[in-house]
């Protein structure tokens, strides 16, 4: 065999007679197999390599497998840590067999014992590592029932047993001889990034423990968990946040990180004690979530031109406004990301930080030492900062440097909790902020909130009748505006857990400080007479951007309606 793959090898001029001679004697001295030598060595590419070994030894080489599904016997049988260790996964169903994919076609032992767990013959077929490592964790993330499975085998367990030492990052999915409690805790929290969820609570009930996940903004309710396993479930939970497990009659908060497959997720734990026992919310941040370009925020074209006309800008404040879980700061982070350059010395303080952004300096907030937003934001302005991002303005302290470091040459974004664009301007005075240094270095204020898009999988169209009809007058849309005079939704289907929703986008409301709003500003006009005054020059509410979505058949109208129902002059 070596000798055919020698011979393969120069033929297309991949390899030396004496590269591989280096190479076979590199792998007598070391015991590693032939294609890891040639691989660490770097003379050949992992494609090239495993086309060579392929064509020597009769075995298929598959490109792509981004489509492939995972047949669900290896799913259920073959823990994960068995085929991250050996780089196997089945393709599909082979003569009664299964057609697995390995990156090492030396690993033959590892083939044996894959076939006597699966019960079946195995087909070996070649495939690049990474394309390997991507397929088992898609593969193990779909696995259903996972925490019925955790449940079925469920005790009081030993709290002795949780207090272990833990990982600084635990894969969640590696629950091979785990007890059984922190196989439920680990199982709760795979379940809730399997869909998606952005929060996971444990709600305590007079009779059980309520598992509930918040997904694209809502709540559902999920497993209830035995009451007699409770604290043990809050304990582990606790320990992972390096939390006070003895303290029970004060709220706590802790962070940890889990690995799940090759990704990071951030963990914020916060526990508070009810009636019926400790109450806990743990908010999920995927560390290795991609930060979204501003032309993938939901911005129509006018709005997006505007906002990119805004941010080019030398200095002034850019605010962003919304109540908490708006989407304020994935907005502020992709226009970070649009403006960042070698040329600009960009710092952010945050709390918390959500994204790692490359060359950017990023504080997180830490109140017990006295890092606060003003504390932070002052010592911001000794960096020598072109552009400086600030969670939120609390307060008057950090309003007033805020506007200072707008003045004095430096472009200053930052959020505040408003219902509209207008009404931040309110709340810059209510926190007393002179009237003058407001209209003089704020440039725009961004409202937005976010409305769940429809299935892909599952959208129709349907006529609007009855109520349907009343819902579109209250976003002021008529039958005539929609295309066809048919607007969309989601039936409902596995894909989107039967909700007809998958993911969400943002809408938007954009309040340039015009020449005409400094002056409104200047005489403590209202916050709805320069919403109005805006509106009459052309600006769209946040109704009026969500009516836009329903005519394209991004969302629903029920959507629009449940996120503007404050959205009135």
């Amino acid at each position: 065999m070596r000798e055919e793959l020698r011979k393969i090898l120069i033929d297309r001029d991949l390899l030396s007679a004496e590269r591989f001679e280096e190479c076979v004697q590199e792998e007598a001295h070391t015991g590693e197999s032939l294609d890891r030598v040639l691989l660490q060595k770097g003379y050949l590419t992992e494609l090239d390599m495993l086309k060579a070994f392929g064509d020597s030894l009769g075995l298929e080489v598959i490109e792509g497998l981004g489509k492939v599904h995972v047949p669900d016997e290896f799913v259920n049988q073959v823990p994960v840590q068995f085929a991250r260790s050996y780089n196997v996964i089945a393709l599909d169903a082979s003569d009664g067999g299964l057609r697995v994919a390995t990156c090492s076609p030396f690993e033959t032992n590892a083939l044996d014992d894959l076939a006597t767990m699966l019960g079946v013959e195995v087909e070996p077929v070649l495939a690049l590592r990474i394309e390997i490592t991507n397929l088992i964790n898609h593969a193990y993330k779909r696995k259903a029932d996972v925490v019925d499975e955790a449940l079925d085998n469920l005790d009081e367990g030993d709290v002795d047993v949780l207090t272990a030492e833990i990982d600084v990052a635990e894969d969640i999915l590696d629950v091979a001889n785990k007890a059984p409690i922190i196989k439920l805790v680990n199982m709760i929290m795979f379940q809730a990034l399997k869909m998606r969820a952005s929060d996971v609570h444990l709600h305590p009930y007079e009779d059980r423990l309520q598992v509930r996940n918040r997904i694209d903004g809502i709540l559902y309710d999920m497993e209830a968990i035995p009451k007699r396993v409770q604290d043990a479930v809050i304990s582990r939970v606790k320990i992972m946040g390096k939390m006070d497990i003895a303290e029970r009659r004060l709220p706590q908060d802790g962070r940890a990180t889990v690995k799940l497959g090759e990704g990071e997720v951030d963990v914020r734990i916060s526990t508070v004690p009810t009636s019926n026992g400790e109450r806990i919310v743990m908010r999920l941040l995927d560390m290795t979530a991609r930060v979204l370009g501003m032309s993938e925020l939901g911005l129509e074209a006018d709005n997006l031109a505007m906002l990119n006309k805004f941010v080019r800008f030398t200095h002034g404040i850019i605010l962003v406004t919304g109540p908490t879980g708006s989407g304020k700061t994935t907005t502020l982070y992709a226009v970070l990301q649009e403006i960042n350059s070698a040329e600009k010395n960009c710092i952010t303080i945050e709390d918390p930080i959500e994204y790692h952004l490359d060359s950017i300096s990023q504080i997180q907030v830490n109140n017990k030492k006295g890092l606060t937003f003003a504390t932070g934001l002052r010592s911001l302005m000794r960096q020598d900062p072109d552009v400086m991002m600030v969670g939120e303005i609390r307060d008057e302290e950090t309003g007033k440097i805020a506007t200072q470091a707008a003045l004095t040459g430096h472009l200053v974004f930052s959020t505040l909790h408003t219902n509209d664009a207008a009404g931040a301007v309110a709340r810059m005075l209510n926190f007393g902020v002179e009237p003058y240094l407001v209209a003089s270095s704020v440039l725009v204020v961004i409202a937005q909130r976010l409305v769940r898009r429809i299935c892909e999988e599952c959208i129709e169209t349907y006529t609007p009748t009855g109520s349907d009809l009343l819902e579109l007058e209250d976003i002021g849309l008529t039958v005539e505006d929609l295309p066809g005079g048919q607007l969309t939704r989601g039936t409902g289907c596995a894909n989107c857990f039967q909700t007809g929703y998958v993911d969400r986008t943002a809408i938007y409301e954009i309040l340039p400080v015009t020449e005409h709003v400094k002056e409104q500003i200047m005489e403590h006009a209202s916050a709805s007479a320069i919403k109005r005054a805006s509106i009459e020059r052309g600006c769209r509410t946040l109704r009026m951007d969500g009516a836009r979505k329903v005519t394209l058949g991004e969302t629903t109208v029920q959507e629009v309606l449940r996120v503007t129902q404050l959205d009135m002059l």
